[in-house]
C-alpha cells in the first residue's frame, strides 16, 4: 500500500484556481462559498484527484504504467484539512484508492485505478 498525506493550503487551491483556470468563487471567497451554503471555500475536486493520480502512480510502478484512473469525490476540502490518500494493489494491475481527512471522514470513496504490469510500460 502506497499512502501520502497532504495538508490543503488556501495558496495551494487558489494556485490550482490559476492554472486550471477554475475561477469559481467557491474556491476562491470563503464569505461567497458560505452565502451559498458550504461551510467556506474548498478545494477543487480535481486538485484531489491530481493528488490520488500521484499516489496511484506510485503504487503502479510510474506514471507512464497507468491506464485508467476514476474516482467519486465524496465529501469537501477545506483549507487546513490534512488529507491521507492511499492507493493498494486489489488485483494484479488493479489498484483501489481511497482519501480520507483527518477526521476520517471520507473524501474519495469508489476510486480505482488500472495499470500496465511487467515490461508492458
Amino acid at each position: 500500500m502506497i499512502e501520502q498525506k497532504v495538508l490543503f493550503r488556501e495558496e495551494q487551491i487558489a494556485a490550482y484556481a490559476r492554472a486550471s483556470g477554475d475561477m469559481n468563487p467557491i474556491h476562491l471567497d470563503a464569505k461567497f462559498a458560505q452565502s451559498v451554503g458550504l461551510p467556506g471555500l474548498i478545494a477543487h475536486g480535481m486538485l484531489q484527484m491530481s493528488m490520488a493520480a500521484i499516489v496511484a502512480a506510485k503504487a503502479a510502478g510510474g506514471a507512464k504504467r497507468l491506464r485508467k484512473l476514476s474516482v467519486r469525490f465524496a465529501g469537501m476540502v477545506e483549507p487546513g484539512d490534512t488529507v491521507t490518500f492511499t492507493a493498494d494493489e486489489v488485483a494484479e494491475g488493479k489498484l483501489q484508492i481511497k482519501a480520507v481527512n483527518q477526521h476520517g471522514d471520507v473524501i474519495i470513496s469508489k476510486g480505482a485505478a488500472e495499470f500496465v504490469t511487467g515490461r508492458g510500460a
